[in-house]
C-alpha cells in the first residue's frame, strides 16, 4: 500500500467528486483544502492528513484514515476517512435550515397554463 496518494486521487477515490477531473478542478479552485492550505491537485494526502471539501454549499472536514490509488465500492470510500463531529452537525443544520427555507416557499396548486406560461414569459422580459 502506498504511503501518499494524491489529492484528487483520494477525493474521487473516497467518492467526495464523481470524476477525477471534477476533484482537480476543486481542488485548484480551492474548494478541497489539503491541512488548512490551498495545494495543487498533485499534492500528496497522507494518513492523519486533514482535509475541507465545500461541496454544493455543504463544508465537510475529514481526517484520512486510509490511502486509495483506485475508485471502489462505497462501503470501503467510507474507510478512507473520518468526519468530525462538529462537520456533521453544521450540515445537519444547513439542511435543517434549507428544509424549512423550502417549505416556507409559496407552491403553486398546479402547474401554469399556456395563458399563464405566456404571462410570465412577458413578466421576466
Amino acid at each position: 500500500m502506498a504511503e501518499s496518494v494524491r489529492i484528487d486521487k483520494w477525493l474521487w477515490a473516497a467518492r467526495f467528486y464523481k470524476t477525477r477531473s471534477l476533484a482537480a478542478q476543486a481542488v485548484t479552485g480551492g474548494r478541497a483544502q489539503l491541512n488548512g492550505v490551498r495545494v495543487k491537485p498533485a499534492r500528496a494526502v497522507q494518513v492523519g492528513d486533514e482535509v475541507e471539501v465545500n461541496k454544493d454549499g455543504y463544508a465537510y472536514s475529514v481526517r484520512v484514515l486510509g490511502l486509495a490509488e483506485r475508485r471502489g465500492p462505497a462501503k470501503l470510500a467510507q474507510t478512507l476517512y473520518e468526519e468530525f463531529e462538529d462537520s456533521i452537525a453544521k450540515r445537519a443544520a444547513l439542511s435543517e435550515q434549507h428544509k424549512l427555507a423550502a417549505a416556507s416557499m409559496p407552491h403553486p396548486q398546479r402547474r401554469p397554463d399556456k395563458k399563464a406560461r405566456r404571462l410570465l414569459r412577458g413578466l421576466k422580459g
